[in-house]
């Protein structure tokens, strides 16, 4: 995929309910499909009358391949694997191929959950399983209305030397918690399982083989150079965290008080 170019054509034989345009992390997406779900998925993002910026095409064997990458995936995780229907396949496809371009845009796609409080946001990263998801609720119950979901799964990250901002899109974990807006990112927080809750500061080099393990990584070479530059920016741009936590409301409130300020 380039800068300025398709991210493969779009036949004009495709019916116009299944090509619409979309705002994601403030890129006009165009995505042609071979089903409509993915549309409905995407209807919050919507928009039109916008010229694209990138345009998305999805083919039947996009479809099987991703079919095949998934299966693999829960095979080597030893997980059971799934015949998911095509059409819930392909919403998977179309955002590995806008992950694939965005490094091209400065922006990356993170592996974890993120809550914005008073116009800031907060993104936990960990392994699967350990609970992000749990303690970004925790903030949410903690903080009450101050607090917003702004993705609970894979929010995209946009990288300056002026700092980061995240936003939200529409694919976000099994409980579909997103918002459509962005917030300066002020804060990566490493998260862990403990007994007892604790929370300190630590370094690019401590943060680095996490933000690795929780980024996406494109297979087009020149995305792929690019997204280490940007794990490699973003420690000198957002505070970083480690927490230890055992899943009470107790974890959120230490968390928030110590990465505030």
């Amino acid at each position: 995929m380039q800068r300025g170019k398709d991210a493969g054509f779009c036949p004009a034989s495709f019916k116009k309910k299944m090509t619409e345009t979309y705002r994601i992390a403030d890129k006009v997406i165009q995505i042609c499909s071979l089903h409509e779900r993915v549309h409905r998925f995407c209807a919050d993002y919507r928009v039109a009358g916008e010229p694209a910026e990138i345009r998305v095409e999805i083919t039947q064997e996009d479809i099987d391949r991703e079919r095949e990458r998934s299966a693999r995936e829960r095979l080597l995780s030893g997980r059971p694997v799934i015949r998911h229907s095509d059409d819930h396949i392909e919403e998977l496809a179309v955002y590995r191929k806008i992950a694939e371009c965005m490094p091209l845009f400065d922006t990356v796609l993170m592996h974890g959950s993120c809550v914005a409080v008073d116009g800031e946001g907060y993104l936990f990263i960990a392994k699967s399983g350990t609970g992000k998801s749990t303690h970004a609720r925790l903030w949410c119950r903690l903080l009450g209305d101050r607090a917003i979901m702004i993705n609970d799964d894979k929010p995209l990250v946009r990288i300056s030397d002026g700092g980061a901002v995240i936003y939200g899109t529409p694919w976000s974990g099994k409980h579909r918690l997103n918002t459509n807006c962005a917030v300066p990112l002020k804060a990566v927080c490493v998260l862990e399982r403990a007994e007892q809750n604790s929370i300190h500061r630590i370094t690019a080099a401590e943060a680095y083989p996490f933000l690795l393990q929780q980024i996406y990584r494109p297979s087009e070479a020149s995305a792929a150079v690019r997204t280490v530059q940007l794990i490699e920016k973003l420690p000198g741009v957002v505070n970083l965290w480690r927490l230890g936590c055992n899943m009470e409301l107790e974890a959120a409130q230490i968390a928030y008080g110590a990465m505030k300020g």
